[in-house]
């Protein structure tokens, strides 16, 4: 890890959670698409420099917290006609994350 020793990481394999519903400016590390939904944390991947600071030319310090989120895809698309247990798979820094309220 470089810079500032960061807190622990939020949260855990298994956890529910909930991307952030917003539309900031600028270059964003999340897709829109799965902005606002629910998923749960299939690993810790570590600890990284913040990519959308990286993008300006900034240091990207402090590190953050990443995971890999897991979203069943029937709940992320609108009309998905595959099978209602396939999953998409997404790498999303901890500040991009909530708890889900009653799971995901």
């Amino acid at each position: 890890m470089t810079g500032a020793a960061l807190d622990p990481p939020g949260y855990a394999a298994g956890d529910a959670v909930r991307v952030t519903l917003t539309w900031p400016p600028g270059h964003r590390r999340i897709p829109q698409y799965i902005r606002g939904k629910a998923g749960v944390i299939e690993r810790y991947c570590g600890s990284f420099r913040n990519p959308e600071e990286l993008a300006y030319g900034f240091d990207g310090l402090p590190e953050r917290h990443l995971y890999r989120v897991r979203f069943r895809q029937a709940e992320v698309w609108d009309g998905y006609d595959g099978h209602p247990e396939d999953t998409i798979d997404l790498e999303i820094q901890e500040h991009w994350l909530s708890p889900a309220e009653g799971g995901a």
